[in-house]
């Protein structure tokens, strides 16, 4: 079934990026859930175009389902902007029917690495690149971390409670069928190794970052969900103090198309994606689709 995201109508902004800004200062923007198979959607990623020839952009996961589609969307996206970064999003990581190499698990998620490291775009396997423009010099990070069910949905305290919930429910995300966690268990277990993986490269990092991760970090942006059982294929209590502990200046997520700006312990969030033409269309959407990070957006 379609992943069920929707919510009331955020109260704050996502940080649209601001015409406003210095004639000629480069910019980190942000956008994630392109979803360019879904009508209209590829119309959006054409439009994208960057302020000045400096800027980068950060493109929070699920470009779409297909390596191929995948491939063509950073190509366009990297010919564009002077650094592109990407993390996957659970989209990027299902097995498709219509794929002839039928690849799961971690053998997909390197596929799409190895496409990105051919058209020069950053990955979670990658040096961390550096952003030297307004807000830094910050480590911009790319997270690869899944999730592990530890988002129970309200009167549940356990993976199985919180899937029996959602199947009672008829809210059960699509990656219980089309995102294999080969060679691992089970998604939590291959979780639990991106975060330990996660977790020994972030503490190389030296300074300020901006982390980049599909799935928000804390749980609180999913309190807004409309289906709070969705909340469970949302992310992983274990990452809730990385903003803080890794000295984030900002960071970015996509995921809930919930597109605002959350601040958490004083550190801002940014919800940046995109989402389906039904959930865009039923809301006022700016000609330029793109979130700005650095400089940072004016609140309000």
């Amino acid at each position: 079934m379609p992943e069920p995201n929707a919510a009331d109508e955020p109260d704050e902004p996502a940080g649209h990026a601001d015409h406003a800004g210095a004639a000629g200062e480069p910019r980190l923007l942000a956008i994630s859930d392109l979803h360019v198979s879904h009508s209209g959607n590829r119309e959006v990623l054409e439009g994208l175009r960057p302020y000045t020839g400096g800027d980068w952009l950060i493109v929070a996961g699920d470009v779409a389902e297909t390596p191929a589609a995948v491939e063509e969307a950073l190509r366009m996206l990297r010919e564009r902007f002077a650094e592109v970064v990407w993390v996957p999003g659970n989209h990027e990581l299902w097995t498709t029917p219509r794929d002839p190499l039928q690849l799961r698990g971690a053998e997909r998620y390197e596929q799409l690495v190895d496409i990105c490291r051919g058209l020069g775009v950053h990955t979670p396997e990658d040096p961390f690149p550096v952003w030297r423009g307004a807000g830094g010099p910050v480590t911009v990070v790319p997270l690869f971390t899944l999730y592990d069910y530890t988002f129970h949905p309200p009167g549940t305290s356990t993976k199985e409670d919180g899937l029996a919930y959602a199947r009672s429910t008829g809210v059960v995300c699509t990656d219980e069928f089309m995102l294999h966690p080969d060679p691992y268990p089970s998604p939590d277990a291959w979780c639990r190794a991106r975060l330990e993986y996660s977790e020994r490269r972030l503490a190389e990092v030296d300074g300020p970052t901006v982390l980049v991760n599909h799935y928000p970090l804390v749980r609180e942006p999913t309190d807004v969900l409309y289906y709070p059982e969705f909340a469970q294929w949302c992310g992983s209590v274990h990452t809730a103090g990385w903003h803080l502990k890794y000295d984030a200046a900002a960071v970015v997520y996509g995921h809930l198309h919930i597109p605002r700006t959350t601040y958490h312990d004083g550190v801002r969030f940014q919800e940046v994606s995109v989402g389906y033409p039904r959930e865009w269309r039923r809301r006022p959407v700016p000609d330029n689709r793109l979130y700005q990070v650095f400089p940072a957006p004016a609140e309000g």
